[in-house]
């Protein structure tokens, strides 16, 4: 890049130094060259400037502009794949959010069920404890009747025997009993 820099610091030199001259300067062109102007060795200095500047610029620049493009072709690319991965990772999540609502519906459905088979289960088991009470209450109810029953005959029977005066016979008991438990 220096040697460039060289070169036009060389071409722009003597166009500085032209430049700069005055009035003097254009009469002495006149006697020299029988000209007023300088345009034509002008636009044949720029003409050659150019050659030489696109002889010595025009690949680096080519080359410069080449790694441009491809670098942001590269970029685009680059841009375009991570789009995409990021697409694709958006249906996926969205995928992923339709497995869960799914499965969050299974399971309330599944817990209801649950429930209403427990619910069914534990109403059965106290229809079972309701029922076997009721018989336990009932054997009960039995048991102390006969109790009752015993209680009773065994004080009339009590009664009956220990007095002396009255003979009884086991007819008499059987009658005297049933007197008193009906």
């Amino acid at each position: 890049m220096s040697r460039y820099l060289k070169l036009m610091a060389l071409l722009a030199i003597p166009a500085l130094l032209l430049a700069s001259g005055d009035n003097k300067m254009a009469e002495q062109y006149l006697e020299l060259t029988g000209r007023e102007t300088d345009f034509v060795p002008r636009l044949f200095n720029f003409v050659l400037l150019v050659a030489l500047l696109y002889y010595l610029l025009a690949n680096p620049i080519k080359e410069f502009l080449k790694n441009r493009t491809s670098s942001i072709a590269e970029q685009l690319a680059e841009i375009e794949k991570r789009r995409q991965a990021s697409k694709d990772a958006k249906i996926k999540a969205q995928e992923e959010l339709e497995e869960a609502k799914a499965k969050a519906k299974e399971i309330v459905e599944d817990a209801k069920a649950e429930i209403t088979l427990v619910k069914e289960k534990i109403l059965k088991n106290a229809e079972q404890e309701i029922a076997t009470l009721e018989k336990v209450a009932k054997e009960k109810m039995e048991i102390e009747k006969r109790k009752v029953v015993k209680e009773t005959t065994a004080n009339i029977l009590n009664d009956s025997i220990s007095s002396d005066d009255i003979p009884l016979d086991a007819e008499k008991i059987v009658n005297i009993v049933t007197k008193e438990v009906a």
